[in-house]
């Protein structure tokens, strides 16, 4: 089956083609075009983010088809976003879907973005399938989940507050780095001197405690809204004294990474020991951050878990795991009816009590 799959639930414009069936399909064309306007405004501005995806869709979509050496007559379903996300983004993705569908005559089914980071990892790694715990961690959420199988999810935690992704952009804001903040922190805790100096600014480990069990109501969850608090209070501390200089920011950076990096990892070590997985899969955009996967890999390897993380390409915002969990649901025999919307929040589907 050959499916296009359109993403466009933030500030990535993107379109691609995926050809086969299961875990054997394949990627055939991946187009990806991020708005870096917004990099002026230090965040996404939802309007201009809606304006940029309807100038730059249709040629994205086109790319993708070129790229993949097929017509949209060749096209035999449709996989889009349709949540969570920017509603006015995500409508500009199911719209073109939805009247490009029923121009050619083919199913269309809306995907749930962040279901569509569970399967990016598969698209470039074959092990990369369930059973496994998955945490996805991106500018807008952070989920702790068990895969049991495609399609059956079972939700432990989540971050209360803050999405981790969001406390890199607000702490790299503090810091007076640009945006986004995970990039830029990350390059700047890796630098000389960052590792030895952030010890005099190491934050605690938000809601990670020895005396928590399962069962307890933030055994799983996550909280960072406190931690960026620290930061601050950190920065203005020194900067009372005497301007922040280039190493300091550079531990500071380094101590904010190295507590949210440790948070998550033992968060997800409990639920690989709870439920007995030999696969950790990382999804979303903060799985590009190479000191996290790092660290991941080797706590989950004391626990003889194998840790998949997805590319840089795939670990953003990209159509390829769209059309990836959209024939998920294809080959279920699920369709979406086109009066399809978009919603700024969803559930995911298949969510086990």
């Amino acid at each position: 089956m050959r499916v296009l799959g359109v993403e466009t639930s933030c500030d990535e414009t993107s379109a691609a083609v995926l050809a086969g069936h299961g875990d054997d399909a394949t990627i055939r064309s991946l187009v990806i075009l991020s708005q870096d306007v917004h990099r002026i405004f230090g965040g996404v501005v939802p309007e201009i983010a809606s304006r940029a995806h309807v100038t730059a869709l249709v040629p994205v979509v086109e790319r993708a088809l070129g790229d993949a050496q097929i017509s949209r007559q060749d096209i035999e379903a449709i996989a889009v976003t349709n949540g969570p996300g920017l509603v006015g983004a995500l409508l500009v993705g199911v719209s073109f879907a939805k009247a490009l569908a029923y121009a050619l005559g083919v199913p269309i089914i809306g995907v749930h973005h962040m279901e569509g980071h569970l399967f990016a990892a598969a698209l470039e790694q074959r092990d990369a399938v369930p059973p496994f715990t998955a945490l996805l961690v991106s500018g807008g959420h952070t989920l702790l989940l068990d895969v049991e199988a495609w399609g059956r999810y079972r939700l432990l935690g989540r971050t209360r507050d803050d999405a981790a992704g969001e406390a890199f952009d607000k702490v790299a804001k503090l810091l007076g780095l640009p945006y986004p903040g995970g990039p830029a922190i990350e390059r700047e805790a890796s630098t000389n001197g960052a590792v030895t100096d952030a010890k005099a600014f190491r934050f605690a480990r938000p809601m990670l405690r020895r005396d928590q069990r399962p069962g307890d109501a933030d055994y799983y969850d996550v909280s960072f809204s406190g931690l960026k608090t620290a930061v601050l209070h950190a920065a203005r501390d020194v900067t009372s004294a005497t301007p922040l200089t280039t190493l300091t920011r550079a531990a500071i950076a380094r101590a904010f990474q190295d507590a949210l990096i440790e948070t998550l990892v033992e968060k997800t070590a409990r639920a690989v020991q709870q439920f007995k997985r030999r696969r950790v899969v990382l999804g979303g955009g903060v799985a590009g951050n190479r000191a996290l996967v790092a660290a991941m890999a080797e706590r989950c390897g004391q626990l003889d878990a194998r840790v998949f993380a997805p590319s840089t390409r795939l670990a953003t915002d990209n159509a390829a795991m769209i059309a990836r969990a959209g024939l998920f649901h294809l080959e279920h025999g699920e369709r979406s009816p086109l009066d399809l919307n978009a919603f700024a929040s969803l559930p995911i589907p298949g969510l086990a009590d």
